[in-house]
C-alpha cells in the first residue's frame, strides 16, 4: 500500500471525514490506511489499548492511549467520538468487547461503522463490511435470492487471485512482534487484558 492510491481511491475525498481507528490486525494495515485517508483529505486518530497497538500506528500526535480500567471505556469512547466530531469508525472484528461497546456508542450517534475482519484465505485476504460483520452483517437479513438481485447490475472490479495466499513468515512476523510489545513493554498499560480469554 504504502503512500501510493490506487484506481477509484484518486478520486474519494475524505473532506470532512472524522475517523477513528481501535484494533486492527497485526502490522501496517491500519497505519497504512490511515495515511491514505488523511491523503484523501480526512482526519485520522487511533485509540490503542495495548503497546501492540501503539506500535503500530507511528504518528504519536493522533494516537490515544487507554489505560483505564474496562469499567470506563464506555465513557471514554463517548467522549472520543463527540470531542473529535467522529463520522466513522473502523476496526477489526465486532464482538470483542471493547468493540461492541464502541460500535454501539457509534450507532447512537449516527457514526458510520467499518468493520474488518480476518478473511476466510488467511493472510492474504480481510473482509470488509460497513454496519457489522459475520453474525452483525447486513447480510444476515437477506436471502441469497436478494443478495443476487442486488447484485446482478453492479459493475464488479474483481481481483485475480493471488499464486499463493500472502506471505506466512510475515503474518507471523507480525503478530510474533505485537504480542512482543504486549509482553515485555506494555507498563503504560496497567489495565490491558487480551480479548481472549485464554492466554497463548
Amino acid at each position: 500500500m504504502g503512500s501510493e492510491t490506487h484506481g477509484a481511491a484518486d478520486a474519494i475525498s475524505g473532506a470532512g471525514r472524522n475517523v477513528l481507528f481501535l484494533q486492527g490486525p497485526h502490522g501496517p494495515f491500519f497505519a497504512q490506511l490511515g495515511r491514505m485517508l488523511e491523503a484523501s483529505g480526512a482526519r485520522v486518530w487511533r485509540v490503542g489499548f495495548n503497546r501492540g497497538d501503539q506500535a503500530f500506528w507511528p504518528r504519536g500526535d493522533s494516537y490515544i492511549a487507554f489505560d483505564q480500567p474496562h469499567a470506563e471505556w464506555p465513557d471514554r469512547i463517548a467522549q472520543i467520538l463527540d470531542d473529535r466530531a467522529i463520522t466513522d469508525l473502523v476496526l477489526y472484528g465486532d464482538t470483542r468487547p471493547i468493540h461492541a461497546q464502541a460500535v454501539a456508542a457509534a450507532r447512537a450517534r449516527g457514526i458510520c461503522v467499518h468493520v474488518f475482519e480476518e478473511g476466510y484465505l488467511r493472510p492474504y485476504w480481510v473482509s470488509y463490511e460497513r454496519g457489522g460483520a459475520n453474525g452483525n452483517s447486513r447480510l444476515m437479513e437477506m436471502s441469497v435470492a436478494d443478495m443476487r438481485a442486488a447484485l446482478k447490475d453492479a459493475e464488479l472490479d474483481l481481483p485475480e487471485a493471488p499464486a499463493r495466499w500472502g506471505d506466512m513468515r510475515e503474518h507471523i512476523f507480525y503478530g510474533a512482534l505485537y504480542h512482543w510489545f504486549v509482553m515485555f513493554r506494555n507498563q503504560g498499560y496497567r489495565h490491558f487484558r487480551p480479548h481472549r480469554d485464554r492466554s497463548v
